[in-house]
């Protein structure tokens, strides 16, 4: 059996890796951060293959899919934030973002499932945000990209689900975990996030038993909960005040 993990230098993308590991799984690692990739190669037991390759390049990801098409999961981890008003954000960064955390994850999802759908069998996670459930100002980019992840994969599990297909498909939406995503993004979250470790396994353990919505946390379930009731004004307000809090 073999997984491929975007993302996979830090975070819960690393951390997932090493459990897969622990399981038996053959890995495919894939991440811009060669020197990362090639450290956590040498503490795995399973066989690993490192690919270092920037996903915000879509031409990269066909060259990914070419280069490594037998695979039995997928998990479009790779991703990034960016903190600030709207109008003083880098422009340069948000498109990178975007292509990341949406154009990447898109291409691969798409290709790897056609392949899944014919075989009939593998199953692909695509790691979205409880920000995905929600309007995001002050990381407005961030948020939509992460509501695009949530949307995409909701609609691609019906239409597996009317084909009566053996594919399975996870959407993991954590809530603040420990990780680089902070330092990358310029936050500093008050609420003490959950450790990578644990939000990887728990993904893993619901992926294999074929959990659709995965959400890491019961302060993050309740989080989702008072989403769904709670007026779109009153939300917004909400979101905006939980922004703010990050770095004062």
């Amino acid at each position: 059996m073999k997984a491929l993990i975007t993302g996979a230098s830090s975070g819960i993308g690393r951390d997932m890796a090493r459990y897969l590991s622990k399981l038996g799984y053959d890995l495919i690692i894939v991440a811009r951060n060669k020197e990362a990739l090639e450290k956590l190669k040498i503490e795995l037991k399973t066989n690993v293959e490192v690919v270092a390759m920037d996903l915000s390049e879509s031409e990269n990801c066909y060259k990914l899919y070419e280069q490594a098409k037998d695979i039995d999961i997928l998990i479009n981890n790779a991703g990034f934030g960016e903190f600030g008003d709207f109008v003083d954000t880098n422009l340069d960064k948000e498109i990178s973002m975007i292509q990341t955390n949406i154009t990447a994850l898109h291409i691969l999802t798409k290709l790897y499932l056609k392949d899944m759908v014919k075989k009939d069998k593998g199953s692909i996670m695509n790691v979205a945000s409880i920000a995905g459930f929600m309007p995001g100002p002050l990381m407005a980019t961030y948020y939509a990209s992460k509501n695009y992840v949530v949307s995409l994969t909701r609609a691609i599990k019906k239409e597996l689900k009317k084909k009566k297909s053996n594919v399975k498909l996870s959407l993991l939406c954590p809530g603040p975990i420990n990780t680089n995503f902070n330092n990358v993004a310029n936050v500093k979250f008050k609420a003490k996030g959950l450790s990578s470790q644990y939000v990887a396994k728990y993904a893993i353990d619901k992926m294999l038993n074929n959990k659709f919505l995965i959400i890491p946390g019961i302060g993050i379930k309740c989080t989702k909960f008072f989403s769904k009731i709670m007026p779109t004004s009153l939300l917004e307000e909400f979101c905006y005040h939980i922004q703010v809090s990050k770095n004062k």
